[in-house]
């Protein structure tokens, strides 16, 4: 036994030791098979021989501990966040405020990494908790997540007592596209962003799935060191640094304004050059002393302040516009494009959203355009590049028939929107079929689009009845499905017959009837048959349901292949019963706010899933509101919910809590 524990110590120290010196040195002493093959053998001891195991054995970067839930952290130190600006004016107006006290100020200049914040706490040396910033004062533990990132260090050398430090955990960009690559090919949803992406992975219950996510992180400043006795952040940043953290990149200190706002302007320039999403640059005042003198707000320190980069935008040519078929029948005119790099991926498609929108900007195939990704998440055309346009070029028409089927397409009564009503149509198939599996839906797991795509190929499937016909042993026979997926995948399908009426409904993509909806029309109806037989007027004596909506129900109903596809759906044996009350009481007793726009969800969405879970969504901050639910450009309510206390949360927090994170 003492020479398995030698062994153990022995491999530890070894693994410890590439490890520091290629994370602090940037040296590769040994290859990366070689260092895989030691941690494989570490881990397979340690495994056989766990009270040997050292509690920050470098066999923690790989995960395996899968968690039952987040406990809640609350901070020692508050992790505030920053004031916001969008211009130079508002810039030069802190740097007044603040140099009217302290005329010899000198600022740092920080990158501001798009990522999601953390603080880690050292005992001794030794890596004790990784948190969340949540709201600021209390966060989530995230120890076992926070370990499997490479780059931070699990023991510091030579350090006694207590270290806290706050740092921003990103995905990097090669990370991101490589980890999109293997979804599609999986058909998974791809990730929107790699902000998005390091905030789920950080949030996963499973720590293996985290390690496998090749996160980063940057540490930016010091929380609390201890009794160790610094004048300046610089100083701080150049002791973390000498302790092996990787630590913001690009910092300065500059003693005016004018020289801080070029390296702001310079930062900018290099957006689209850097492996890792940044949104802006954080001007900070270095000297510690006056910053404990500016103090802070109740929600953002005075001596800091963050100026937000415009979306970054590039030109490129329209080289064609397709148009595309949704699985409502709207026609959707894309852009194609010469790649370009811009806001951290190559862009080489960009929607035009419809033939309004075209003719106003009046953008023509063989354009220079001006692009740049709304939110940095979705890219679009801003208009035609001024003075690009040197020869005359043909006005683009939306087609007369529909390029999926060869139907006469219709022009929509009341919106710009240009309409295929074939339901045969199998461009709508595909994304009717792909709706119906959806999480929001039938949550049919492990039907990706491409997937769906496939089976309409090969004709295996032309409506989402005959997913329920599929087999493991058709499946077996396809590319890229083994006996385990494809068992999987035909236990998802039978298991989804039992989703509920609500999703049903929902996943029959009526037009206008969303999640929320949905959820009323069967709570309402009870069962399908009840529905199918409703009239207009029936309908729209249903509080949130108009005339337009009432109109699109009973369309829908009207037409012999819907009713044929329901009739099918019933044999085969999918519930069209409605079971009332929620899915669960994981919700039960709390109210939610939502505000802001959810990448991925609408309100309805998410109110659907509070709902579901036993809570309540008031549409006002009070006392009685136990969260709020903020996206992108939030509003007056963040106020309101800090001058009450009110907990306020992110989409990716909250699809933790209602078990919704992938």
């Amino acid at each position: 036994m003492q020479d398995v524990k030698k062994l153990i110590e022995d491999l530890t120290r070894r693994a410890r030791y590439y490890a520091d010196k290629y994370y602090t040195e940037d040296k590769s002493l040994i290859s990366d098979f070689e260092y895989d093959r030691l941690i494989r053998e570490l881990s397979e001891l340690e495994r056989k021989y766990p009270q040997y195991r050292s509690p920050d054995s470098p066999t923690s970067r790989i995960g395996g501990r899968i968690l039952e839930g987040f406990a809640e952290v609350r901070h020692e130190v508050k992790m505030e966040s920053l004031q916001d600006a969008f211009s130079k004016e508002e810039i030069y107006a802190f740097d007044k405020r603040v140099r009217g006290e302290f005329p010899d100020v000198k600022y740092v200049v920080e990158l501001k990494i798009d990522g999601l914040s953390v603080s880690l706490t050292y005992e001794d040396g030794r890596l004790v908790q990784g948190a969340t910033r949540g709201d600021g004062t209390v966060g989530e533990d995230v120890t076992e997540n926070v370990s499997t990132i490479r780059s931070v260090p699990l023991r510091l050398p030579s350090q006694t007592g207590r270290l806290i430090v706050r740092g921003e955990v990103y995905m990097p960009r090669a990370e991101f596209t490589r980890q999109n690559k293997a979804r599609a090919e999986a058909g998974q949803a791809l990730f929107s962003n790699p902000r998005n992406a390091a905030a789920g992975s950080l949030r996963q219950l499973d720590s293996r799935i985290a390690a496998d996510r090749g996160l980063d992180i940057f540490v930016f400043n010091l929380q609390y060191g201890g009794g160790r006795e610094f004048d300046t952040h610089s100083q701080t940043l150049d002791f973390l640094e000498d302790l092996g953290f990787p630590v913001s990149p690009y910092r300065n200190v500059y003693g005016d304004m004018d020289s801080a706002w070029a390296e702001v302007e310079r930062l900018g320039q290099l957006r689209d050059k850097l492996d890792f999403d940044t949104d802006g640059a954080v001007i900070k005042v270095d000297s510690l002393s006056e910053r404990q003198k500016i103090g802070s707000t109740s929600k953002f320190p005075k001596w800091a302040v963050a100026f937000k980069y415009p979306p970054e935008r590039k030109t490129t040519k329209v080289t064609d516009i397709q148009v595309n078929v949704g699985r409502t029948g709207v026609l959707t005119p894309l852009a194609v494009l010469e790649p370009v790099f811009c806001a951290g991926s190559t862009i080489s498609k960009a929607t035009l959203h419809n033939k309004d929108y075209i003719a106003e900007k009046d953008i023509r195939v063989g354009d220079t355009v001006v692009i740049q990704k709304a939110g940095d998440v979705i890219p679009e055309v801003v208009g035609v590049a001024p003075g690009s346009r040197t020869e005359a070029l043909p006005e683009f028409k939306m087609p007369t028939v529909c390029p999926a089927c060869g139907s006469t397409v219709v022009q929509d009564s009341d919106s710009p929107f240009v309409r295929c009503i074939n339901s045969e149509c199998p461009a709508q198939i595909v994304r009717n079929i792909i709706h119906y599996a959806s999480r929001d839906a039938m949550d049919i797991d492990g039907l990706g689009d491409s997937i769906v795509q496939r089976f309409v190929d090969l004709g295996m499937i032309r409506s989402a009845a005959d997913l329920y016909g599929i087999s493991a042993e058709q499946l077996i026979e396809l590319e890229r499905f083994g006996q385990k997926s494809a068992e999987n995948l035909v236990n998802a399908i039978n298991s989804s017959k039992n989703a509920g009426l609500d999703r049903l409904i929902y996943a029959l993509g009526i037009r206008g009837v969303g999640r929320k909806t949905a959820s009323v029309l069967a709570s309402r109806f009870g069962d399908m048959d009840k529905l199918t037989a409703a009239g207009i007027e029936e309908l729209t004596s249903i509080p949130d349901i108009g005339p337009v909506t009432a109109e699109n129900i009973v369309e829908y109903f009207s037409k012999d292949g819907n009713r044929r596809l329901i009739s099918e759906l019933r044999d085969i044996g999918v519930d069209m019963k409605y079971s009332a009350g929620a899915v669960s009481d994981l919700f039960e007793g709390l109210t939610f706010v939502l505000t802001g726009t959810l990448d991925g969800y609408t309100r309805e969405q998410a109110s659907a899933v509070i709902e579901q879970l036993g809570g309540k969504v008031s549409s006002s901050v009070s006392k009685k509101t136990s969260y709020v639910l903020a996206g992108h450009d939030a509003g007056g309510k963040l106020d309101k919910a800090a001058a009450l206390g009110v907990p306020v949360i992110d989409l990716a927090q909250f699809k933790q809590m209602a078990g919704l994170d992938s």
